[in-house]
């Protein structure tokens, strides 16, 4: 059921998206929203906050639901994904600092206003530049940054020491820096 499920679900957001389908919006919204909220209070967010936050989440599947690809990952995954993000920076906003910086920030500026080819070409790269990262680092990001699980919870799931978790994961950074800085020189 859950590949019927999942095929159902991007029928919905194509509608969404090609068509501005209200009540396609309405059946996603009706089976996202409660179980994004449910996610974010687990993560001891406030529910006044979870809440605003799961609007802004289905908010962006609404503008922006022709950018979603189930070929990539589930529409789950893809609203998961971007709740966490949102969960994460609002977080960096209530501690008055941004641990990424300014370089961070203007990243974001530079998304919001690329256009859909260069974005598109941007993922490519990216995709690339994680294809790239040895198999036992990639499985470390994607627990920490597409389950959300912290460091502490990675090293208990894989029984390896914390210290070495963070070492891979750090690692795995600087093979996607130097690889984006590859594919970046022309």
């Amino acid at each position: 059921m859950q590949g019927d499920d999942s095929d159902y679900f991007a029928r919905l957001t194509m509608a969404v998206a090609v068509e501005r389908d209200q009540a396609a919006f309405g059946v996603l919204f009706d089976h996202f929203a409660p179980r994004l909220k449910s996610w974010l209070t687990s993560q001891r967010m406030p529910v006044d906050e979870a809440e605003e936050l799961v609007q802004e989440v289905m908010t962006v599947l609404w503008h922006r639901a022709a950018l979603y690809d189930p070929q990539k990952s589930s529409l789950s995954t893809w609203l998961f994904r971007i709740a966490r993000n949102r969960r994460l920076d609002a977080q960096r906003r209530a501690k008055g600092k941004d641990a990424f910086g300014e370089a961070h920030w203007q990243m974001m500026e530079m998304q919001a206003s690329d256009s859909l080819v260069e974005g598109e070409e941007r993922d490519a790269r990216v995709r690339q530049a994680l294809s790239q990262i040895p198999g036992e680092q990639m499985e470390l990001v994607k627990a920490a940054f597409f389950l959300g699980q912290t460091h502490s919870e990675i090293a208990e799931a894989t029984g390896l020491p914390l210290g070495t978790v963070k070492s891979r994961i750090r690692l795995a950074f600087q093979h996607l820096r130097r690889a984006l800085e590859d594919s970046s020189v022309p």
